[in-house]
C-alpha cells in the first residue's frame, strides 16, 4: 500500500467535522454542464449553501455502464451543450474562486481520462481544486493505469465496494483506496431500487471491520427518510439520480432547475442532519 499523502487535506477534514459533529455528511452527485455548463456551474456553486458536505461531479460520457436512464440522460445533455473534459475541469476552477473547502470528487469513466492523457489529467485536476476521483470501469488489478499515478501524484483514489464483494474480495478492493469507501448498496444500475435499512447496517458494519475509512453510502436512496436512514449508520449518504431528475423535471415543467436541484438538497440535507437526532430523542 502507498501512502502519499494528499496535496490537500479538504476531504479528511470534512469527514473530521462531521465526526466531531456527530452526523453523517450528504455526498451531492451532479452532471458536469447538465443541462447547459451555465446552469451547471450554478447548480454547483449553490449545493455548499444547500447542504452538500461534499461534492461529487460526474464527468460526462457517451456510454456510462454503470449509470441507469436519468444519469445517462444527464450526460447527453451536457455533451449536446458542448461539455469538454476541459470545461469540467474549468467548473472546479471557477468553484475553487468562491469555495476552498468543499470537496469535489469527479466521478466517470476511464475513457475520458485516457483520451485527455492521464498525467496531464492528473495534473490539470489538481491544478483546478479536485480533491479525489471515482473510475468505476477500472478494478484494482488496473491500478497501474490511473490509481497508483493518482495516489502519488496527490489525489485520493475512490473504490466502490458493492453487495458481491465479499470477505476474500474486499482487502483487495481496498489495498490502495483513500478518502472513503463508496457502498454501492445495490445490484445494478444507478437510480433503480433501494436497499434496505437492515440490510445496508449490516453491510457497513462488515466494512468498518475491514476498514477504518469512512464509508458512504449510495445508489437508490431518494427522498430525505431514505437520506436519513442511511445516515444514522454510514458516514455519508450519497444522492444523484434523485437530484439529476430534478434538472429533467425543472426543465419539462417550465421551472428553474438550478434552484429544483437546491430545493431537494436542502430537504436531504435536513434528512442527514436530523437523522441522529431522531434516535436518539
Amino acid at each position: 500500500m502507498i501512502t502519499v499523502a494528499p496535496k490537500t487535506a479538504r476531504l479528511e477534514k470534512c469527514f473530521e467535522n462531521l465526526h466531531a459533529q456527530g452526523r453523517a455528511g450528504l455526498i451531492t452527485f451532479v452532471t458536469a454542464g447538465d443541462p447547459n455548463p451555465q446552469c451547471g456551474l450554478e447548480i454547483m456553486k449553490g449545493l455548499p449553501d444547500a447542504g452538500a458536505d461534499v461534492i461529487e461531479l460526474g464527468m460526462p460520457f457517451t456510454d456510462p455502464m454503470a449509470d441507469g436512464p436519468s444519469i445517462q440522460a444527464a450526460g447527453l445533455r451536457a455533451l449536446d451543450a458542448g461539455q469538454t473534459m476541459r470545461g469540467t475541469l474549468d467548473m472546479v476552477r471557477s468553484f475553487r474562486g468562491d469555495n476552498q473547502t468543499t470537496p469535489i470528487i469527479l466521478m466517470g469513466y476511464y475513457n475520458p481520462i485516457y483520451s485527455y492523457g492521464v498525467n496531464s489529467f492528473l495534473a490539470d485536476a489538481l491544478e483546478a481544486g479536485v480533491d479525489g476521483i471515482i473510475v468505476v470501469d477500472l478494478p484494482p488489478e488496473e491500478d497501474n493505469e490511473l490509481c497508483l499515478p493518482a495516489r502519488i501524484a496527490g489525489l485520493h483514489f475512490i473504490r466502490l465496494a458493492t453487495p458481491t464483494t465479499d470477505d476474500a474480495r474486499l482487502p483487495i478492493v481496498l489495498r490502495n483506496a483513500s478518502g472513503f469507501l463508496y457502498y454501492v448498496s445495490i445490484t445494478g444500475i444507478t437510480g433503480v431500487g433501494a436497499a434496505g435499512a437492515d440490510a445496508v447496517t449490516s453491510a457497513v458494519r462488515r466494512l468498518r471491520s475491514h476498514t477504518d475509512l469512512p464509508i458512504a453510502v449510495g445508489f437508490g436512496i431518494r427522498t430525505p427518510e431514505q437520506a436519513g436512514s442511511i445516515a444514522r449508520e454510514a458516514d455519508a449518504a450519497v444522492v444523484g439520480s434523485a437530484l439529476v431528475d430534478q434538472v429533467t423535471k425543472g426543465i419539462a415543467d417550465g421551472r428553474d432547475p438550478v434552484e429544483a436541484v437546491l430545493s431537494l438538497t436542502r430537504e436531504l440535507a435536513d434528512g442527514v442532519r436530523q437523522a441522529r437526532n431522531r434516535v436518539l430523542s
